[in-house]
């Protein structure tokens, strides 16, 4: 293989908090034209030369979501694999990990691409040609990072200082003016985060600056299970090994202290979406400088940013102000303290206040469901089951459920019974039932749950069968 593609999917996104949550992370917002960043990603790499497959390395309760969105844009058919992490430990155990899978599988020589899966890149044509450039330092044993031609004194990115391909030094987020003197000087550029090289040369060089890192790795590979999905092989890496990798960055384990480190320069029309600003900055203003998605009223308005999945947002009088409205959280922040958005996820999660984590539609392998409402002792929601997709056999301690079918067919298991539900049908699942929900049909399966008792909570549940693997 002569080259692979390498998305690193994960994070939390929190300065795009409330739309990017911990287990909804910033790859898989979608953009105006219905795409998300995780798709973008994987379109731009197998729009590439020579690939035939992309691995992609994600936290394991992100798969699923993953392979969806795959699924929809893989018109063509290209193989995908994964490397599924109970955890997050940075991109240096990330990098590991994909090293030595990708020796092992297709050896040494193999040119890795590592794209981040939450990048936008305008240029495919001026992406392509500075992969090339890198694909050919990487084969002579470079370790390539990709440098952003800088067209602000940005300071909320990383730069590169060079000599040519040469790296120079690698230097933190600057302050405003030291952005300013880096911009004028000609010799910085942006770290893009993407990086290419042989699979050989980067096991060589983390042997070198940080064998501690790779040792883990290859510890937690070699204890970690490997297996064929319909799309693809996946490595579900063993926690207990995997939590002894240190966790820190690629750029900090290996770059800052790589003496074969070489940058393309480029310009691709890059940027990491890292905050509401940057993403507002993907819609079209109007006069007054606002950008709207979604239905907005606006009477003397002026360089605001609006989104709203569902409701009407109403604005009068207001100025440089970024409104973020879902179901269930709403932000409104200064466009100049855009960056302070992540404090606020911070401060819920500390808090566990559900929406860090979660959205009022989940999904799950087997479809979604909305909690509609919820109050003490009730809670109701609407549930989609994809065709042929079953829930797991479970059981719950303490609440009850009814189930009724607004459209498709159900098929349940309730105890010892096995029956057909279907549309304006209804049944009941008492709390210590063994109970499953399975659509059997061609359509998507929707229907409303109603629970109710003492406690209502995700976690009580005991599975005692389940097609994705679950525990």
């Amino acid at each position: 293989m002569s080259l692979l593609p390498i998305i690193l999917c994960g994070g939390a996104g929190s300065r795009l908090w409330p739309v990017s949550r911990e287990s909804h992370p910033k790859p898989f917002i979608r953009l105006a034209d219905g795409e998300s960043l995780l798709q973008k990603a994987f379109l731009r790499a197998v729009a590439l030369p020579g690939v035939k497959e992309v691995l992609t390395v994600t936290n394991r309760d992100l798969f699923f979501k993953t392979e969806d969105d795959f699924r929809e844009v893989n018109a063509k058919g290209y193989a995908t694999s994964f490397i599924l992490e109970p955890f997050g430990r940075n991109t240096a155990a990330a990098v590991a990990t994909a090293a030595l899978h990708t020796a092992k599988l297709h050896g040494e020589q193999t040119v890795m691409l590592v794209l981040a899966a939450d990048h936008l890149i305008a240029d495919q044509a001026a992406f392509a040609a500075a992969v090339a450039q890198a694909q050919t330092l990487a084969q002579a044993g470079k370790v390539v990072t990709f440098g952003v031609h800088p067209e602000t004194p940005e300071t909320g990115y990383g730069y590169i200082e060079a000599d040519g391909e040469k790296v120079v030094r690698f230097v933190e987020k600057p302050s405003l003016e030291k952005a300013r003197e880096y911009l004028a000087s000609g010799k910085f550029v942006w770290n893009s985060g993407m990086f290419c090289f042989t699979a050989g040369t980067i096991l060589k060089e983390m042997q070198q600056h940080c064998p501690e890192i790779l040792g883990a790795a290859s510890e937690c590979m070699e204890k970690s299970p490997s297996a064929a999905g319909k799309d693809g092989a996946q490595v579900r890496l063993e926690p207990g090994s995997f939590g002894e990798v240190p966790e820190v960055s690629f750029d900090y384990a290996v770059m800052e202290k790589c003496e074969h480190a070489a940058v393309v320069r480029c310009d691709i029309g890059w940027t990491d979406v890292g905050s509401w600003t940057a993403l507002s900055d993907l819609s079209p203003a109007d006069a007054s400088g606002n950008r709207v998605e979604g239905e907005a009223l606006l009477l003397d308005v002026k360089n605001c940013y609006l989104r709203g999945d569902a409701r009407l947002i109403g604005a009068v009088g207001v100025e440089n102000l970024i409104v973020i409205d879902t179901p269930d959280a709403l932000l409104v922040a200064d466009k100049d303290r855009a960056q302070d958005v992540k404090q606020i996820f911070a401060e819920l999660k500390a808090r566990g206040h559900e929406t860090y984590k979660v959205h009022r539609t989940v999904h799950r392998p087997w479809g979604t469901y909305s909690v509609l409402e919820e109050g003490p002792r009730f809670k109701i929601k609407r549930i989609e089951v994809k065709p042929g997709a079953s829930l797991s056999l479970q059981m719950h301690h303490h609440r009850n459920e009814h189930w009724v079918v607004v459209s498709g067919m159900a098929k349940v298991v309730n105890g010892e019974r096995e029956f057909f539900v279907s549309t304006n049908e209804s049944t009941y699942i008492p709390a210590g039932h063994k109970h499953r929900l399975e659509n059997p049909g061609v359509v998507e399966l929707v229907m409303i749950e109603v629970q109710s008792g003492e406690y209502l909570g995700e976690d009580d549940i005991v599975r005692f069968e389940d097609i994705y693997g679950r525990t």
